[in-house]
């Protein structure tokens, strides 16, 4: 990963319906953090910084992410019924990926 670096994506995130969006890495700050910024896409803007924190447990994963829907009222009526719901769900799903793949006890045998 690297500043300037070019994401692309393919959503289909209302009615099946797909959309391209493009995201780009504006800052890293290695083993610690880095920030993409949205490109093109549904988003009026959209900012995600993604944090890796130290702790006691190993390392927490935080995001914090600034958006803004386009078509005013419209998108904020939008936001309120569909795409608050997508995001948690969004977020929620990689919290139980990763919480699988790095916090899964195993047995030894």
């Amino acid at each position: 990963m690297y500043v300037g670096m070019i994401i692309d994506y393919k959503l289909s995130p209302l009615l099946g319906i797909p959309m391209r969006w493009q995201t780009r890495i504006t800052q890293v700050d290695e083993g610690n953090s880095f920030t993409d910024i949205q490109q093109k896409g549904p988003y009026k803007t959209w900012n995600h910084l993604h944090e890796f924190i130290p702790n006691n447990n190993g390392v927490m994963m935080k995001d914090t992410v600034d958006y803004e829907l386009p078509w005013g009222l419209m998108g904020s009526l939008a936001h309120s019924l569909i795409v608050r719901k997508q995001l948690n769900n969004i977020f929620d799903y990689r919290y139980q990926v990763l919480e699988t793949l790095f916090n899964t006890q195993k047995e030894i045998a």
